[in-house]
């Protein structure tokens, strides 16, 4: 029987399309040094790469 890989399933959230989506890193504190445009752009939530997606979901499928 395979196991959940748990970190993965912390980062990465599944859509209804089958597309893994994620939330960039570091956008906790330290924003002072970056610019309005950069943390602007962290709120986003990133759709990850088809070739990445595959590994994840594979660590996600129990």
């Amino acid at each position: 029987m395979k196991k959940t890989h748990k970190g993965i399933a912390k980062r990465f959230k599944l859509t209804g399309t089958g597309k893994v989506k994620f939330r960039k890193p570091g956008q906790r504190h330290l924003r002072r040094k970056r610019s309005v445009k950069q943390v602007r752009a962290g709120r986003q939530d990133q759709v990850l790469a088809d070739g990445m997606a595959r590994r994840v979901i594979r660590a996600l499928s129990v």
